[in-house]
């Protein structure tokens, strides 16, 4: 399969980068073909113009950088997104990728009877975020299945991906390496189970 990892998290030393080096890790000893987005790295401009904007609607003119990431959605049988939760929420350089590359016309579309269309059905997709907030605080606050709505159905579900898997990993800054290891672990467990080879 075609795996296209779309990762943001500033510092390379950071426990988003060892779950990244993980997924990359586990799936190429699975045979599978693997392409890795660092937005940071690679300088992504998060921020959607007025010109993407007329590009969206005339589908002339579109910016090098959305043709490029928009072919390796194409390309790609399953998306993951890895990121950690800051407010509440994507970083912005995610949700600036989100704006720019799910864009109408590609990743969804008018149905002519007030509905839409999901451009990017047939694909698959894994969210694994990190926090600083235990698991359990998250959810009883209501901010877990908030972010599980609007993640998982405002944007995957919206455009057709069906999604496999939402992982959150909570105290990553406080807790030690033992139970770092130990979130690695259920990462690879989390790849074996839907990606290993049959």
């Amino acid at each position: 399969m075609n795996h296209l990892v779309v990762y943001a998290h500033p510092n390379p030393k950071s426990f988003n980068s060892a779950i990244k080096t993980t997924v990359e890790t586990v799936l190429k000893e699975q045979e599978h073909e693997v392409v890795v987005r660092d937005l940071y790295e690679i300088g992504f401009n998060p921020v959607l113009s007025g010109s993407d904007f007329a590009a969206f609607k005339t589908g002339m003119n579109f910016p090098a950088d959305i043709k490029t990431e928009q072919e390796y959605v194409t390309w790609a049988d399953v998306i993951t997104f890895i990121y950690p939760i800051w407010w509440t929420g994507l970083p912005a350089i995610a949700k600036g990728y989100v704006d720019r590359i799910f864009s109408y016309g590609f990743a969804y579309a008018a149905d002519g009877n007030g509905g839409y269309l999901k451009l990017l059905a047939g694909k698959k997709g894994v969210i694994l975020n990190t926090q600083g907030h235990p698991e359990n605080v998250y959810e009883e606050m209501g901010m877990k299945a908030a972010m599980e709505h609007t993640s998982d159905k405002g944007i995957f579900e919206f455009c057709g991906i069906e999604l496999i898997e939402h992982k959150f990993f909570g105290s990553v800054p406080f807790v030690d390496d033992t139970a770092r290891a130990a979130m690695l672990n259920e990462v690879r467990d989390i790849l074996h189970r839907h990606f290993g080879q049959k």
